[in-house]
């Protein structure tokens, strides 16, 4: 199963929902990417597929500054999970997959 390509998620957050876009690839064996919205564009890190369960870090700045811990799990083009900011409660994840070129 392919999880790489461009993600539009929504992300339901107690400040309101949040959209960023996910880039998934392959670069030599192991799984890396990028997201960017809200005006910044942050490196995915410690990027784990395992069958179609999914989890990545990344920190971001705005609106607020958060480590992030996503656990998604993919099913064709959508995938469904949470994003974890410290003690905070986990927010609920969906996203689409974009149609490729």
């Amino acid at each position: 199963m392919s999880i790489e390509g461009v993600w539009d998620l929504t992300i339901a957050t107690p400040v309101g929902r949040i959209k960023p876009v996910v880039e998934l690839r392959r670069e030599g064996g192991k799984f890396t990417g990028f997201a960017h919205g809200t005006g910044e564009e942050v490196t995915l890190r410690d990027v784990v597929v395992d069958g179609d369960r999914i989890t990545w870090k990344q920190a971001v700045t705005k609106p607020l500054r958060l480590n992030l811990t996503f656990t998604v799990t993919v099913e064709g083009d959508t995938l469904t999970g949470t994003s974890k900011a410290g003690r905070l409660p986990a927010s609920k994840v969906t996203g689409r997959r974009r149609p490729g070129p």
